[in-house]
């Protein structure tokens, strides 16, 4: 069989390069059915990409029929393989674009019973959370003669949350009407009702590098073609900002402004400028993802506050400040844009939970809300000033000194790929998240995403301790 090309530097990503030259050998008959794949390992290290990658390119030939995985023994080519050979290409299952997502996403450490230690997720830890004023709001939802638990709710949503939401936002220096507010389920909802309204199949977006893995993941569901635009402890690199947008004419930039994820960084007053200049100059509309704004304690801008809702689209939610049962999130956008999400909402999803923005609704305007993120702000810097000191003097270098919130990106210099790393924590039962996951083009990282919130139990430092040492895994 000839050898694989794996261009590093194309556009394309190396899952779909792999993809379709298997496809092609197939086709062929260059592997005939019953033929073995190369091992994963081998592959890996015969092209110079991640396990990952390999893993993700091998998954979707299962999903599109062309190879079967036999347990303990490989991936085969699929004794149907004549029937591919004689049929038209097929377009690509959306749901096979998103396998390294769904890796993590359908991992039993989601489920809050896990025994799985977590330093590596996205959330707060539940015994965090209001538990006791949450059940009271609920108790005196239930209360109320008119709390419409059995009817669709408003088409925007619950108009006193949206008006609600109007004066938080104007604390931000955003000014909007609550017309110009959408309630959504969660802010994944208000992401995927963005790009169903902008993105068409091939259509060029792009995103943070790193970046939330999720985001990559809907945009490729929608038929996206994302580029990275590199961060910087200030927000976006604009110069390379500029050369995409004149190389690929994309729809859409999204971004985090404030407490980025991974890194923790915020964007500064120049760079949001330069961003919005730019944004003119090609015609971009941003979308500014801002869900971790209320962990805010120092500086921040807004690249809504500075365009008023003109070329920026705002996303926030209140599923990592308060619940992810819950699912609360909004868009705030023009008034004309507000008009067509909402109608994209009703045809795709009908009305959200009129019962779960109430209860965020008590929370903001009975003042359960502000006491608690004042607890929530106060205990992330203590277990911040505990975790990233303690984090270099293993000789983790960090990506940037964050803000605040929660998240801290850091890398050991002798590791090229993290990826290894986070698969032997999770036979230990610690949950990491390799920098592999924040890359829209998959391939070997150096880095960690870490979560201080959930770092205070001795076993997770033990782990990296062995890590940080270069020794082989242990029981713990």
């Amino acid at each position: 069989m000839q050898p694989f090309i794996v261009d590093h530097a194309h556009d394309q990503p190396l899952v779909e390069q792999i993809v379709e030259q298997f496809i092609v050998r197939i086709g062929d008959k260059s592997l005939r059915a019953g033929s073995r794949l190369p091992s994963i390992r081998s592959f890996a290290a015969d092209y110079r990409v991640s396990k990952f990658t390999v893993v993700e390119a091998y998954d979707r030939l299962v999903a599109l029929g062309y190879v079967q995985s036999r347990r303990g023994a490989g991936f085969y080519v699929t004794s149907r393989v004549e029937a591919h050979a004689n049929a038209p290409v097929r377009r690509e299952p959306p749901l096979s674009r998103c396998v390294d997502s769904l890796w993590l996403l359908r991992h039993d450490a989601l489920a809050s019973d896990s025994p799985v230690l977590k330093p590596g997720c996205g959330w707060l830890p539940a015994s965090w959370m209001p538990q006791a004023e949450l059940e009271k709001a609920l108790r005196d939802l239930t209360r109320r003669p008119n709390a419409r638990l059995t009817s669709y709710g408003e088409p925007f949503g619950y108009r006193p949350l949206r008006q609600q939401l109007t004066v938080r936002l104007a604390e931000l220096e955003i000014e909007a009407e609550p017309e110009q507010i959408v309630l959504t389920h969660g802010a994944m909802q208000a992401l995927d009702l963005i790009a169903r309204y902008f993105v068409d199949e091939g259509d060029a977006v792009l995103v943070d590098d790193p970046g939330f893995f999720n985001v990559f993941a809907n945009q490729k569901l929608n038929g996206a073609r994302l580029y990275g635009v590199p961060r910087t402890a200030n927000g976006p690199d604009v110069v390379v900002l500029e050369r995409l947008l004149a190389e690929h004419k994309p729809k859409l930039f999204i971004t985090n402004s404030v407490l980025h994820n991974p890194t923790g960084t915020s964007l500064n007053r120049a760079t949001a400028h330069r961003c919005l200049q730019l944004a003119e100059k090609y015609d971009l509309t941003i979308v500014e993802d801002d869900i971790y704004s209320d962990f805010q304690t120092g500086p921040g801008e807004r690249l809504a506050a500075l365009d008023q809702l003109n070329r920026v689209i705002y996303v926030g939610s209140f599923s990592k400040t308060l619940s992810a049962n819950l699912r609360v999130g909004f868009i705030a956008a023009s008034p004309a844009r507000a008009q067509d999400l909402c109608n994209l909402k009703l045809l795709t999803g009908l009305s959200t939970s009129e019962a779960a923005e109430r209860v965020i609704h008590a929370m903001l305007t009975e003042g359960a809300y502000r006491k608690h993120m004042e607890r929530i702000k106060a205990r992330l810097k203590q277990t911040a000033d505990a975790s990233l000191p303690r984090l270099e003097s293993l000789g983790f270098e960090l990506w940037a000194q964050p803000g605040g919130g929660m998240f801290s990106f850091a890398r050991l210099p002798c590791v090229a790929d993290t990826a290894p790393i986070a698969q032997a924590a999770l036979e230990q039962e610690i949950m990491l998240a390799p920098g592999v996951l924040f890359s829209p083009q998959v391939g070997p990282t150096p880095w960690l995403r870490f979560n201080v919130a959930h770092m205070q139990d001795e076993r997770i430092w033990r782990w990296l301790e062995h890590v940080a040492a270069g020794e082989p895994a242990r029981a713990l």
